[in-house]
């Protein structure tokens, strides 16, 4: 992810007239253009987003997936979207046309090399105070899994050898031994 320095602060206007095939996060009004995501980030998405998605249709539960890019307004300001990788949003209200207005329940983020420390530091930060309650960080180039609950105050580290258990929906395990690794 790319900083943009802006002259003054990026409004979400500004996500919106960036050159088609362009994507940007923006965080408290600074612009952080991202680069298309590598082979292996799209496989872990892919997976990931199965496994829960079957899991919630199998369970007939009321939470929604939404796979990037997807708008999130964490903020009910101008200042803040994001698009993470993979938003669970279990609150239909927050549903809108444009994507969703409030923090999703439970955020995953793919770790790409340019993203870590959006990924680890700023989005940790924005995620927990926006209030998610559920935050995973899956960096490929660890082949970790930092697990975030943030209703509990509690975080567990794992990896690409281990089952991970979803707090919002504790049944959930996710075997990141399935994921090819080439």
């Amino acid at each position: 992810m790319t900083l943009l320095q802006p002259k003054s602060d990026y409004t979400i206007k500004d996500i919106y007239e960036l050159p088609e095939r362009e994507r940007a996060e923006l965080i408290n009004g600074r612009m952080y253009m991202m680069a298309p995501p590598s082979r292996k980030h799209q496989e872990i998405l892919n997976y990931l987003n199965t496994e829960i998605n079957l899991y919630i249709r199998t369970k007939e539960g009321n939470c929604k997936i939404y796979p990037a890019p997807f708008a999130v307004f964490l903020n009910a300001d101008d200042f803040n979207y994001v698009e993470p990788d993979i938003s669970i949003i279990c609150d239909r209200d927050k549903l809108t046309d444009r994507g969703c207005d409030g923090a999703p329940d439970w955020i995953i983020e793919i770790v790409s090399p340019g993203s870590q420390r959006m990924d680890y530091m700023i989005k940790l930060f924005k995620y927990r105070t926006a209030g998610v309650k559920e935050y995973w960080i899956v960096d490929p180039s660890k082949e970790r899994i930092s697990v975030y609950n943030f209703a509990k105050e509690d975080m567990n580290e794992f990896t690409f050898r281990d089952m991970v258990a979803s707090g919002i929906y504790p049944d959930l395990k996710i075997d990141f031994a399935k994921i090819e690794s080439e």
